[in-house]
């Protein structure tokens, strides 16, 4: 999928929307077209669709076939990220002859319990994907232990439950070797909020990857950031006013990759003749900067499809085998090479 976007030069969506034939979509002719001949070109296949009388059955008694899954998220508007992951739990449920059935708690307990409750009580529930805005460490309530449900983006140390999150050291680590590869051998890290568990597994990962390539780590190349272009901005400036400035900058994040690509235009330096800059994320934003900015994909599409999948192969089993073993699946954070990291 990100293949193709990136050939076709559109967002992960519309390849999902135009590959599954969604003829709500808002999409040209044109676009459709373009989308279709980089598929073929790229050998994608879209997945066949198994038949309704084959769809996912739970393995409880008999009854009416079971295909709606529950998504719950504490928030989805403040972001872009959960959104996408619901198009990848809509995209892989739909190839199931399963549809998806979001309820947005903001964090709230009566809301949560409120829509757990509505969906216990439908007929047709397979299943339920628990999903967080942030990665982070949550508790599953007690109304959902005899349900089959799947982790998103969050993790609960006390359940067996299969559980999605982004390989961000991983992510991390594989951008910071990209830059490395590069000749770069003083990099500056311009993070998000140091309390967030992505900033933290980033930072990880960047420390990582100079010990691996036995690289000094120089706390002085570090600066926390808001995951905002302002924050971007203001750390890009502290980092090149250093005696020695980093000849490549990582930033934890697009936005703040912008406010990195400003300050450096501000203080007449070339991108990436002069300073190499590295976002995270992939946004759509990060496609359309001058010049394109090379960035980490936060697989938030490819998350939603897992837990759908994961949640599939829970329902399936007997209620007595579910949770007997946690499964914890880190999905990797892919490179999407443009044009803003320069070999020296």
């Amino acid at each position: 999928m990100t293949d193709v976007a990136k050939a076709a030069g559109v967002s992960q969506s519309t390849v999902s929307m135009v590959l599954n034939n969604m003829s709500g979509a808002r999409l040209s002719d044109t676009t459709r077209a373009k989308v279709l001949s980089v598929a073929v070109e790229l050998g994608y296949r879209l997945p066949r669709r198994e038949s309704a009388d084959i769809a996912p059955r739970s393995a409880e008694a008999p009854g009416p076939r079971r295909n709606l899954i529950g998504y719950l998220v504490d928030e989805i508007s403040t972001s872009p990220h959960p959104v996408v992951s619901v198009d990848g739990a809509r995209d892989a449920a739909w190839e199931h002859d399963c549809v998806v059935s979001v309820c947005v708690t903001r964090s709230n307990a009566d809301q949560e319990a409120a829509a757990i409750a509505a969906l216990k009580a439908h007929p047709q529930l397979l299943g339920v994907v628990y999903s967080t805005i942030f990665t982070r460490a949550a508790t599953l309530p007690e109304a959902l232990r005899d349900v089959p449900t799947v982790l998103l983006n969050c993790h609960d140390e006390h359940s067996k439950l299969p559980t999605i999150v982004p390989g961000e050291v991983a992510g991390g680590h594989a951008g910071t070797d990209h830059l490395i590869a590069a000749g770069h051998s003083r990099i500056g890290f311009i993070n998000g909020e140091p309390w967030m568990e992505a900033a933290k597994d980033r930072l990880k990962g960047y420390r990582r990857a100079l010990a691996t390539a036995d690289l000094p780590f120089d706390p002085a190349l570090v600066r926390d950031g808001d995951w905002m272009s302002g924050g971007g901005f203001d750390g890009t400036l502290a980092l090149m006013a250093l005696p020695r400035p980093p000849t490549a900058i990582f930033c934890a994040n697009d936005l703040m990759a912008l406010g990195a690509l400003e300050a450096l235009a501000q203080l007449g330096k070339k991108v990436p003749a002069d300073v190499s800059v590295l976002g995270y994320d992939d946004q759509e934003i990060s496609r359309h900067t001058h010049p394109p900015l090379t960035t980490m994909v936060l697989p938030n599409y490819e998350m939603g499809r897992a837990a759908v999948e994961a949640l599939l192969a829970e329902a399936a089993l007997a209620p007595e085998q579910r949770g007997s073993r946690r499964s914890l699946i880190k999905i990797d954070c892919p490179l999407v090479e443009r044009e803003t990291v320069k070999r020296r």
